[in-house]
């Protein structure tokens, strides 16, 4: 099961558990099941401290199995297999429920400790998903620091069933005892925010209590994180708010295009950003949105206020907000969002696995949705409201080797419609002829490009037609004291390189503008 490279990495991982660890398997005569056993034989065997022990009475799921200490029952479950993105999240349990201390933040953990009430998780996720390692992650820590809570991470290409019985339609889905808790990325912070409400109101307080900053930059993704990273280097005071760390790149899947690193994977490339992030002297606040921008009075800091009430105060700030995916504006798209539409056909492609698809935007994103879509769907349909694809040449030629995959050309949606609980079919109007037309699909995925994140700023700095925030070769947008840099901005190329250079060059203009302007306040 485990190869070579994995199996050593295995073992040097497990020799930090200080105490013993089994793995307790509810089994059958099935193939995922003779995997599931080849796996746990192949842990056991790189640590004296791990045993292995068939149970089939022991578990609501077959195959599955549980990570626990001997002689105790709670602990973390997986059913199926946990193998790509999950691997890693199979790693960690196993370290934490062995002892092995977690890197987050201690008042966290007492949050975690302090939970009450009887609290099983089920999470539902595909082998795909970039998403779904941070939520499985976090609720597998929960299970092995809180005996009230459980986790039981569901693989759903193994309970196809189930899954389709539930009408699971986007990873990761959440359920808490039962009832449906969430969907998408989650953090461990955000989870326990939402079983203990009075975390905001402590996190507003503690925000409202912090002194000026130098520079305050507002996003997590490349541009943001350069710039804090130059700020702080600078030895002035830093903070750096951001919703998640990451930005868009939490939703890309390989990387190939950044200097001196060949090949990574966006969750990788984040985490490396937010470690290098908190190797300097950066107040760093994640899970955080910006609501308003507002000017300071002659020499008096800008104030950015934020979701949660609270106001921070800097000398200059930094907008690095970023993007999001763009929606069609169609009836239908919000009332089935998770039901059929979905904009991470890497996350959610395999639940659509033997059915029909369609895809909307024909450029690269779209193009190698399609592609990727192709091996899993029984057909796919493109879309595309221009009349040439704006992909790249080679993805075309693919593309069009695809025995199961049709091309639209000048193709508008109109409507995505359901059945009340589900996506059943997509319209679209042919602009050639005004011709109405209907597609018989369960999947919808969106790809038609980004919107920057900047209603927030509307009225502080000026804006473009599109939305972008206007600025100048150094980074300056309209008002003094506030820079901005990467996809919010009126810069030309969306790419992860261009951000974090925009990045640096806000930084650096800011540091300039704080040295000639009258003392700090």
């Amino acid at each position: 099961m485990l190869d070579a490279n994995l199996t050593t990495q295995l073992a040097a991982y497990l020799e930090r558990l200080q105490k013993p660890v089994e793995l307790v398997a509810s089994l059958d005569d099935g193939p995922v099941s003779a995997q599931t056993r080849e796996l746990l034989d192949d842990i056991a065997a790189v640590s004296v401290k791990v045993t292995v022990r068939e149970d089939p009475t022991a578990a609501v799921r077959t195959p599955s199995f549980l990570i626990t200490n001997p002689g105790t029952d709670s602990g973390v479950r997986f059913a199926g297999v946990p193998l790509g993105h999950e691997f890693t999240s199979l790693v960690l349990a196993l370290l934490h429920v062995g002892g092995h201390p977690p890197k987050e933040d201690a008042d966290l953990l007492e949050q975690v400790r302090g939970l009450r009430g009887s609290l099983h998780f089920e999470t539902y996720f595909s082998l795909t998903c970039q998403n779904c390692p941070d939520v499985v992650q976090a609720l597998n820590l929960m299970s092995a620091l809180n005996p009230n809570v459980t986790h039981t991470a569901v693989e759903g290409g193994a309970f196809e069933a189930e899954v389709a019985e539930r009408e699971i339609m986007s990873v990761p889905t959440v359920y808490l005892n039962g009832e449906l808790f969430g969907q998408g990325r989650m953090d461990l912070a955000e989870i326990v925010g939402r079983l203990d409400t009075t975390s905001a109101d402590r996190d507003a307080e503690a925000m409202h209590g912090k002194d000026t900053y130098d520079v305050l930059v507002i996003g997590g993704g490349p541009a943001g994180a350069t710039a804090a990273i130059y700020a702080a280097r600078k030895g002035i005071r830093t903070g750096l708010v951001a919703d998640r760390i990451g930005g868009q790149v939490l939703d890309t899947a390989g990387i190939e295009n950044f200097p001196s690193v060949p090949h990574t994977e966006g969750n990788q490339f984040a985490g490396a950003l937010e470690r290098h992030i908190k190797s300097y002297d950066i107040d760093l606040m994640p899970r955080r949105q910006a609501t308003k921008l507002g000017a300071g009075d002659g020499d008096a800091p800008v104030e950015v206020t934020f979701d949660n009430g609270a106001t921070l105060r800097s000398r200059t700030v930094v907008v690095a907000s970023g993007a999001r995916w763009r929606n069609l504006g169609v009836p239908g798209e919000q009332e089935y969002r998770n039901k059929g539409v979905t904009y991470c056909p890497h996350c959610d492609g395999p639940l659509f696995k033997g059915k029909p698809t369609v895809v909307v935007g024909g450029g690269n994103s779209g193009v190698e949705a399609a592609i990727d879509l192709a091996g899993i769907a029984s057909h796919v349909t493109l879309l595309e409201f221009g009349p040439i694809l704006r992909a790249d040449e080679v993805l075309q030629r693919k593309l069009n080797s695809l025995p199961n995959v049709t091309v639209v050309l000048e193709a508008v949606t109109t409507e995505i419609v359901g059945d009340g609980r589900k996506v059943t079919a997509l319209r679209y109007t042919d602009r050639r002829d005004d011709s109405a037309h209907e597609i018989t699909v369960e999947g919808v995925f969106v790809q038609i490009g980004l919107l920057p994140n900047t209603d927030w700023v509307s009225g502080a700095v000026e804006l473009t037609r599109h939305g972008e925030i206007v600025i100048d070769d150094h980074g300056r947008t309209s008002l003094a004291g506030v820079f901005a840099a990467g996809d919010c901005t009126s810069t030309p190329y969306k790419q992860i390189v261009a951000a974090a250079g925009d990045g640096a060059k806000a930084a650096l203009s800011a540091f300039d503008h704080l040295i000639r302007i009258t003392a700090p306040v």
